[in-house]
């Protein structure tokens, strides 16, 4: 881990050899061992040339005047460096040059493009979205500090080494709270949120060169769980006497037999009920996830349970049906829920979602093009994830076919 740097600077002849009367005057300036030369445009006559301190000999006020330039230059050369510790990005003996000379290209961060892409994106994305690009621009930062010494870092600086670095950071990450590790697809997320910011970069032409072009994301297949019909069964019917736990239950139900998000159940209005062509109750909203529009016609069960909460009446409910909690206590009362009724698996608010597309709707029948179309998926191959899981409606398919080849 680098936390300091070495740092030197050099005036001398190029060419002085003995031979020549007049040498060409040069600034050398040394970062970690690595050293750019910048030319003066200045002819110095060798042997009044001191190279031990670099500077001209004599007392002349040619002499002096030369003397006073060069130890301006050292000072302006010194403050850059200054600066850039302060700023705390990355110091290279190139980017002092570029400084030095006006050409420096390399204004643009890490922190920065975060920060203008969170404000660009802050009405567009969904809170709990725009909320895990600041867990990964923690991570970014906190991998710079740690393996450069440095809580920024210019975008032009970062490479497939930064890219392939920044995963082994995250491999290792020992959280200091009750988190978990991050699994390889927690890490693999983090990065793909890091490519969609580097992507506005190259958009905003900050960046020229894609770092993520070399870079190959390896996700791992993991199987989608959801509750079977009986586990299903065994929640809808059970009734609790405590209030938060029979309210979590019917918010649960009702994802379950909606396919809603968490996020668009807690933001359900009143108005999204409406009458569909068929003249039953449907539900009509905009995903806020996705932004695409899903329709889903109301089954007993969910409509049961919005007529339960629909109150108008109830303070601060603004038109939403059902009273807001959080996410995260919503899934801490839902593993309560799973020992009371004596299910095994994790329950999750997300899982509701995952019963819908299978145990309500695929396993019953219901065409994907139909399922995919109430979850509000922008393209039907984010819904055959869900396909894959539905044994049982393979099976019970395959006995058609084979009773009707019977026929035959």
């Amino acid at each position: 881990m680098k936390t300091t740097n070495t740092f030197g600077i050099r005036f001398f002849l190029k060419n002085n050899s003995k031979d020549n009367l007049e040498a060409p005057l040069y600034l050398r300036i040394t970062v970690n061992g690595t050293r750019v030369e910048i030319s003066l445009k200045r002819k110095i006559k060798v042997y009044d040339w001191n190279p031990s301190p670099g500077n001209v000999k004599g007392t002349k006020e040619s002499a002096k005047s030369l003397n006073h330039f060069l130890k301006e230059l050292e000072a302006k050369v010194i403050q850059i460096y200054q600066e850039f510790q302060l700023k705390k990005v990355t110091i290279t003996a190139d980017a002092i040059k570029q400084e030095l000379l006006g050409t420096n290209t390399k204004k643009h961060t890490i922190s920065m493009l975060f920060e203008y892409h969170n404000e660009k994106y802050r009405k567009v994305l969904a809170w709990g979205t725009l909320k895990n690009y600041f867990t990964t621009q923690k991570y970014i930062m906190a991998f710079s500090k740690s393996q450069y010494g440095i809580e920024d870092y210019f975008l032009q600086d970062i490479g497939y080494r930064f890219l392939n670095e920044f995963e082994i950071y995250l491999v290792n990450y020992e959280p200091q709270d009750h988190h978990k590790p991050l699994g390889n697809n927690g890490i693999m997320k983090h990065l793909e949120r890091f490519r969609k910011v580097i992507n506005l970069a190259l958009r905003m032409e900050w960046i020229i060169k894609d770092p993520f072009a070399k870079f190959t994301f390896r996700y791992q297949k993991v199987e989608r769980t959801c509750l079977n019909p009986s586990e299903l069964k065994r929640i809808a019917n059970k009734h609790f006497d405590i209030q938060r736990l029979q309210y979590i239950k019917d918010l649960f139900v009702f994802s379950c037999y909606t396919g809603l998000s968490y996020i668009d159940t807690m933001n359900l209005m009143n108005d999204d009920i409406v009458i569909g062509l068929d003249g039953e109750h449907w539900i009509s909203i905009s995903r806020q996830k996705s932004q695409q529009t899903a329709k889903v016609p109301l089954l007993p069960k969910a409509l049961e349970i919005i007529r339960k909460y629909q109150d108008s009446e109830r303070p601060y409910s603004k038109g939403k049906i059902f009273p807001l909690i959080s996410n995260q206590k919503l899934n801490a009362y839902l593993k309560e829920i799973a020992i009371i009724c004596k299910i095994k698996k994790t329950l999750t608010f997300h899982l509701a979602r995952h019963t819908f597309a299978t145990s309500v709707t695929l396993l019953n029948g219901v065409p994907i093009e139909t399922v995919s179309k109430m979850l509000g998926h922008a393209s039907i191959k984010t819904t055959q994830i869900y396909a894959k899981v539905v044994e049982k409606k393979v099976s019970d398919d395959m006995k058609k076919l084979r009773r009707k080849l019977g026929k035959l």
